[in-house]
């Protein structure tokens, strides 16, 4: 096991919790209703699973594919291929996910920008694209013959032109620099608090207020491409409603599902390493006690450091990191 600082605050699965984090967790092997999987993780590799899954039970499928890289996941190794075999292999497990779409159901998809026009080109065979998003991913290798890769894509589909988009429910909190006022001298699509003036802005299909999961914060895992919890919150929150079914099956880390408990969504997810799926039970064991999601507070996603307390958290943390000065930083990206 990695030798932690002792300001880290990363999951760890221990040694003796491994059998009983793995126990549950389910496997298919015939056909299941929805309450069979319902809130549950299936540790199972998805092409063995996929056929037995029910039929148009999914609200909202987020999925968080291996991408066309060269990658190690936990014992398996996924390799850089050719476009057309990637294409077929994207394809191979899509079109065995759509049939458990509901008519009204939304997808997303995330991809890095290599991958992006493969991940295209199948979304539009079988679904509407709507759009693409690409988030700041903040961290990352410096390059010295390109540009340094520090974004990421997500697609938007929508199996019909029946579909749930909730705009008021991912609007961002914006700290206002020069607002502008009426001729009374009131805010003018602003608010004045005693912690400074902020502005609720309508979300676009570039976001820079993403936080990568790091040492210091207590999403973070070991697993190699972990995706942010604030991230998932504002695909779940903008294109489900409480109760609905979120599905991913790419699971990993299990933030798809962490997120969907925190939010009441119904939820399930399919994970082939038994490490991740260790990982994901554990958080979501977390989340019955914990349902906070960093950069989402009172019904609004913040833009980073604008808050208050965001602000003496960030103060924390760079106090932290140079009074330790020899702490790994696990940083979890693609």
């Amino acid at each position: 096991m990695k030798k932690r600082a002792p300001r880290n605050q990363t999951l760890i699965v221990h040694e003796h919790e491994k059998h009983d984090l793995l126990s549950q967790t389910i496997t298919l092997k015939s056909p299941c209703s929805v309450k069979d999987i319902e809130d549950k993780l299936i540790f199972q590799d998805l092409f063995s699973c996929a056929d037995l899954l029910p039929e148009a039970f999914v609200d909202l499928l987020i999925i968080d594919p291996p991408y066309n890289l060269n990658k190690r996941y936990g014992n398996r190794t996924f390799s850089k291929t050719s476009f057309e075999s990637y294409e077929d292999w994207l394809d191979s497990w899509i079109i065995k996910l759509k049939r458990c779409l509901k008519q009204t159901a939304s997808l997303y998809v995330c991809c890095d920008w290599q991958s992006s026009k493969s991940v295209q080109t199948v979304l539009e065979k079988h679904f509407i694209v709507r759009n693409r998003i690409t988030w700041e991913r903040e961290k990352g290798r410096g390059a010295t013959a390109n540009w340094k890769n520090c974004s990421e894509d997500i697609w938007f589909c929508t199996v019909s032109k029946d579909y749930l988009f909730n705009v008021e429910a991912v609007k961002l909190k914006r700290k206002v620099i020069a607002p502008y006022r009426h001729s009374s001298g009131e805010p003018k699509d602003w608010e004045e608090t005693e912690d400074g003036n902020y502005r609720l802005t309508h979300p676009s299909n570039l976001w820079t207020d993403i936080s990568i999961p790091f040492w210091s914060m207590p999403e973070n895992t070991d697993h190699p491409t972990q995706k942010p919890e604030k991230l998932i919150a504002k695909l779940i929150l903008a294109s489900s409603k409480v109760h609905d079914f979120v599905f991913d099956p790419f699971l990993g880390s299990g933030t798809t599902c962490v997120v969907a408990k925190k939010l009441n969504r119904k939820f399930s997810g399919i994970e082939q390493e038994s490490d991740y799926c260790q990982i994901a039970i554990k958080r979501l064991n977390r989340a019955e006690s914990d349902n906070s999601i960093q950069g989402y507070h009172d019904g609004y996603f913040w833009e980073r450091n604008s808050r208050a307390d965001q602000k003496q958290e960030s103060i924390k943390i760079l106090n932290q990191k140079n009074f330790s000065g020899s702490i790994e930083e696990n940083n979890s990206e693609q």
